[in-house]
């Protein structure tokens, strides 16, 4: 299974590569996508992404996750969520999400098993 690709990115909008779906916030994978809720984690902008959040993406059996902290940079991502990513032997790039987005599509497109979450608002 390949990572899709993310097709189109604009402010509270993100569309999936083989998805008719429009997201606010997603979570993507090797051979799949879906909406990122964080009212299923209780996730804030502060302190911002947990583990819990990341979980599902992990247990795909990703090699590198890629995380978009928002247009501006407003969602946080705690160093114990980079732990909890290196600790099961995962690379992990925090970036502004246009940024994000572009290099997550560039690993997809070498082939490499990536996943993310990605936020596209502040």
């Amino acid at each position: 299974m390949s990572s899709p690709e993310i097709a189109s990115l604009s402010w509270g909008q993100m569309k999936v590569k083989g998805c008719s779906t429009t997201y606010k916030d997603c979570k993507v994978w090797p051979g799949g996508s879906r909406t990122w809720d964080w009212r299923e984690t209780g996730t804030n902008h502060s302190p911002g992404v947990q583990p819990a959040d990341l979980e599902e993406v992990v247990k795909q059996g990703v090699k590198t996750m890629v995380i978009g902290r928002g247009m501006s940079e407003a969602l946080q991502v705690p160093a114990s969520t980079v732990e909890y990513l290196k600790k099961n032997g995962i690379e992990v790039l925090v970036l502004q999400t246009e940024k994000a987005v572009a290099e997550y599509n560039a690993l997809a497109a070498q082939g490499v098993k990536v996943g993310g979450v990605f936020h596209s608002t502040c």
